[in-house]
């Protein structure tokens, strides 16, 4: 399983790449290896205003159907545009082509409260 460092990390799983004031949003290899296949991939449109903690969109595996939360507040700027199309991305790459949404942050900060890769992964074996 992946932790890439230079990410961040929540306990709902997703995982998040800060490039200035700019966050791109997945979910983690763990999440997706939970969730199994997936099928499909709700993402919101762009120019919707994300609230930290509150649900953004829904994966949908053959498993289960799982709602995604945002990890930081901010403006939709961009979604993947693959993922309704070919959900499987999230599966075999989720840290490069499975990306779900890319945000202009709205409170930079909220980045400190997240999790690092060593963080996380302690977690997940707290989980487990």
């Amino acid at each position: 399983m992946e932790f890439p460092e230079e990410l961040k990390y929540t306990e709902e799983h997703e995982w998040v790449l800060v490039e200035d004031d700019v966050a791109t949003i997945g979910i983690s290899d763990f999440a997706q290896d939970a969730l199994g296949d997936v099928v499909f991939v709700e993402l919101p449109e762009v120019g919707t205003v994300l609230d930290a903690g509150k649900t953004f969109g829904v994966v949908e595996s053959v498993k289960a159907v799982s709602d995604i939360y945002a990890p930081i507040s901010g403006e939709v700027i961009e979604i993947n545009e693959e993922l309704p199309d070919t959900p499987e991305l999230i599966n075999t790459s989720p840290y490069e082509d499975g990306w779900m949404v890319k945000i202009r942050m709205s409170n930079p900060a909220e980045a400190e409260d997240l999790m690092d890769a060593e963080a996380y992964q302690e977690f997940i074996e707290g989980e487990e």
